[in-house]
């Protein structure tokens, strides 16, 4: 018969325990082994399963963060969307009687396209679809008349619109952002941009967690499971059902049910406010297998511990009184340690194993990590866009004024036969339209999303580039722009797009710190020092204290209101990119600096 080695350790161990101690000992020295090894065990268990607990809900804050930034970012780049739009000379005309229909139509469907809108469609001041993107399918909304939806009342009420709600033609669910067209005398129409959320939902899905975004109602809206859809996070008074069912916006055929709890002991369950609106983000993580994995290893850890700390007690016990028997005994004693030092062995192999299987989940968990700081540099930029793109169809709206009033004169001056005068008017009218190619160039190249391509760059047209950006938020305050440059042709090797975003982060940072400030000064500062070239941003605001200046560059850590705590590190890691650093300073006009430093380039 063949005896396992476990077999035989525990038969030596037996042995020993007989040989050693008499019988009443025995009994005792078995009670306290188990007691030992039952409360170490229990002890290990709960301590690796709460370690793991731990784990799971930071990995799960973050990951609900990251899960709302990302949302936050889509709806914020969609909500630009209705207001240039409502800007459009062919939205307008088409509102004003003149046959712009298939220009318009073409138009819409090539910019539902390109920014993966489900339809863009435009009503007129009594709900009938002009245009739309979906002009060339059988469900076309040309022609049809939505002066019912509640987002059409309320847009040509308040001027703007958000409604989740299914579709009355397609049945997909949506949010549709409305914005009233305005003329002189009241609103001439509605433009409508439709988005769905397939996307989100379908990343959502292939993750580990379920994800799910409620209304103010607590009716499920967006969700990685398609069958929680339009069901509630608690029941909804009964007197209050037959309105949302005729309002048709969950659909008549939703059950508006209440979700079941998550298992406590199965699920996570966290929450996140989307930062606009009154939606909250929800995330499930399952805590199983991690935790009763974490659990088992620990009660087996501590089991295995106590077996060897016991293991090793009685055997060093037994070598004191055995030491001078016989050779036999003592070569039995050392087989005995053989076998133990190879299960010990076993098991560092299994753990060395475990190792090289945890560090390739890392290595995907980093790669995955990269990916979400893409994203969250996009989601940077196109919330800066959305803070300035009010200041920049401003900017647009006074030369588009002019270039009319000049127009108009020129015509004046042909019918009277001043030619000149009329060439001096059309010359001004070109000046005036290049300055709207110019700002809509740069507001093009800085929303466009785009791998970091470095190239040898003047610093003094990234600035240019971003001054520009913020120039109406600057002249709106009354700030004074102060340009102290050392030399304008030092150039560096950067993204240009990108080395803007971190400077219209730093303009911007520092805008909202003048905002009380009576004679508000930005200084720009370019020079070179040791091979580095210097760009300095500074203001004349209240500074930054030494708690906020340690903290500074911390994710998720911010003194605005309404911030994400996410501008400066992504600032600083675009610099990182160029070989620079991003650092805070104490500004020389009294307020903060902070300074780029970025290898000078050929």
């Amino acid at each position: 018969m063949v005896t396992s080695p476990d077999s035989a350790a525990s038969t030596g161990l037996l042995s020993e325990v007989r040989t050693l101690f008499s019988r009443r000992s025995r009994v005792a020295l078995a009670l306290a082994l188990i007691t030992s090894v039952v409360l170490t065990s229990w002890s290990m268990g709960q301590w690796f399963a709460a370690q793991a607990t731990d784990t799971v809900h930071r990995r799960a804050d973050v990951s609900a963060a990251l899960h709302a930034a990302s949302l936050q970012s889509d709806l914020e780049k969609f909500r630009t969307l209705p207001f240039v739009l409502a800007q459009d000379p062919d939205v307008r005309s088409a509102l004003a009687g003149v046959d712009r229909a298939p220009a318009l139509n073409q138009k819409l469907e090539s910019l539902a396209s390109e920014v993966r809108a489900a339809v863009v469609y435009l009503l007129d001041a009594n709900g009938v679809t002009l245009a739309a993107s979906n002009w060339r399918e059988e469900t076309s909304f040309v022609g049809q008349n939505y002066g019912f939806r509640p987002y059409f009342r309320r847009a040509m009420a308040d001027g703007y619109a958000e409604l989740y709600a299914l579709g009355t033609v397609s049945g997909e669910p949506g949010l549709y952002l409305a914005r009233r067209v305005n003329r002189p005398g009241g609103g001439a129409g509605v433009i409508v941009v439709k988005v769905v959320f397939d996307a989100i939902e379908a990343q959502w899905a292939n993750g580990d967690e379920s994800a799910f975004v409620t209304d103010e109602r607590g009716v499920v809206l967006i969700t990685s499971e398609p069958e929680w859809r339009f069901q509630t996070l608690a029941p909804i008074p009964p007197e209050e059902i037959p309105a949302l069912r005729e309002s048709r916006q969950y659909g008549a055929d939703a059950t508006l049910a209440p979700l079941a709890p998550p298992d406590e002991h199965r699920f996570l369950a966290i929450s996140a406010p989307v930062s606009s609106g009154d939606w909250r983000l929800h995330l499930l993580a399952p805590l199983r297998p991690t935790v009763s994995d974490a659990k088992v290893a620990g009660q087996v850890i501590g089991a295995l511990a106590t077996l060897l700390l016991w293991g090793a007690g009685i055997a060093l016990y037994s070598l004191r009184r055995r030491a001078e028997r016989e050779r036999a005994r003592q070569e039995a004693a050392r087989r005995e340690l053989e076998l133990r030092v190879a299960e010990r062995t076993s098991a560092l192999e299994t753990a060395n194993t475990q190792l090289l299987h945890e560090m390739d989940e890392r290595r995907r968990a980093e790669s995955n990590v990269h990916l979400m700081q893409d994203e969250l540099v996009q989601a940077n930029k196109l919330a800066v866009l959305g803070q300035i793109s009010a200041g920049v169809a401003h900017e647009i709206n006074q030369p588009v004024t002019a270039i009319r009033a000049y127009v108009d004169n020129a015509a004046d001056f042909i019918q009277r036969g001043e030619t000149s005068e009329a060439t001096e008017n059309l010359g001004i009218v070109a000046a005036l339209t290049e300055r709207i190619g110019a700002i809509t160039n740069e507001l093009r190249s800085f929303s466009r999303k785009a791998a970091s391509n470095p190239q040898s760059l003047r610093v003094v047209d990234a600035i240019d580039g971003a001054l520009l950006l913020v120039s109406a938020r600057t002249r709106a305050r009354g700030v004074a722009i102060e340009r102290r440059l050392e030399d304008e042709n030092i150039k560096v090797v950067a993204d240009r797009m990108r080395l803007e975003q971190v400077i219209v982060n730093l303009l911007q940072n520092a805008l909202d710190a003048l905002a009380d400030i009576a004679k508000p000064r930005i200084l720009v500062q370019v020079s070179v020092d040791e091979g580095m070239a210097l760009l300095t941003i500074a203001d004349n605001g209240p500074g930054l204290s030494d708690a906020v200046m340690a903290a500074l560059f911390q994710p998720f850590v911010t003194t605005k209101d309404q911030g994400l705590g996410l501008g400066l590190v992504i600032s600083r890691d675009i610099c990182a990119e160029f070989g620079g650093v991003l650092c805070a300073a104490r500004s020389e006009l009294g307020g903060a600096a902070f300074v780029i430093s970025i290898p000078v380039g050929s």
